[in-house]
């Protein structure tokens, strides 16, 4: 699985961040960014809560 952020919809509230920080980083303009490789299985129900939980509906995980 793989997660990517929007960042033409992400509004830098940082709540990924706070919920998988092994995922998900601020990036130097304050829009959230994802790992570019696999999410570690260890984390990926931190990973799907994330995007649940985000305002905007930036992230999306897919395979």
């Amino acid at each position: 699985m793989r997660a990517q952020v929007d960042e033409s919809l992400c509004i830098g509230c940082a709540m990924c961040v706070s919920m998988c920080e092994t995922v998900f980083s601020m990036n130097e303009d304050g829009i959230s960014e994802a790992i570019t490789g696999e999410i570690p299985e260890s984390v990926l129900s931190d990973a799907e809560e994330a995007r649940d939980c985000c305002p905007v509906d930036a992230i999306v995980i897919e395979e």
